[in-house]
């Protein structure tokens, strides 16, 4: 699959995967404070900056400047001043100690070069009572998405979070591609 980065606003991936169901159901309130590690240009980070509301904040960190760029734009044109968007590593980012309620990776976990690292540093942003969400693909053959040798298992998820000090709270499934964890 290429590097193809959704807009918040993408009709396609729309059809497939509500952002705003997923957020709200893994827990995300009005003024809470979301981290968005690899952000892309917004597909979540636009529509938890909604659910969050003007007392929340939402942090939007992507190693790509372009998709910075364009999420910068768009947080101009909306006025959402509570949404940051930031360009840095998810290996070497840590926004706040202690700040955040909710770290969300949005099927990304199994691009990143040290995922045990991004974990670590998820952590540390976390409130003592915050959460650690992923959401990633399924790992079985489909028509598009990485290729299968390079997606994580929910298994494998799991067992890198908990070998970053979290405890699995949930699972299950979110839409047709996809599986969803929750730790604390």
């Amino acid at each position: 699959m290429s590097k193809r980065r959704f807009k918040s606003n993408d009709p396609e991936r729309r059809q497939w995967q509500n952002p705003e169901e997923i957020l709200s159901g893994a827990g995300l309130r009005t003024g809470m404070t979301f981290v968005d590690i690899g952000c892309g240009e917004g597909f979540f980070s636009v529509p938890a900056a909604h659910i969050a509301g003007k007392g929340g904040r939402v942090y939007a960190i992507d190693i790509n400047d372009e998709a910075i760029g364009q999420l910068a734009v768009q947080v101009r044109e909306e006025r959402l001043d509570q949404l940051i968007p930031k360009t840095g590593t998810g290996e070497d980012t840590i926004i706040c100690e202690g700040c955040a309620d909710m770290v969300f990776f949005g099927i990304n976990l199994h691009d990143f070069e040290d995922p045990k690292k991004v974990l670590s540093n998820a952590r540390i942003m976390l409130r003592p009572e915050g959460i650690l969400v992923d959401l990633d693909w399924k790992d079985q053959p489909m028509e598009f998405g990485p290729p299968l040798e390079k997606r994580f298992s929910k298994e494998k998820a799991m067992d890198l979070m908990k070998s970053a000090g979290f405890r699995i709270i949930s699972t299950g499934e979110a839409g047709p591609y996809h599986y969803l964890v929750i730790a604390k």
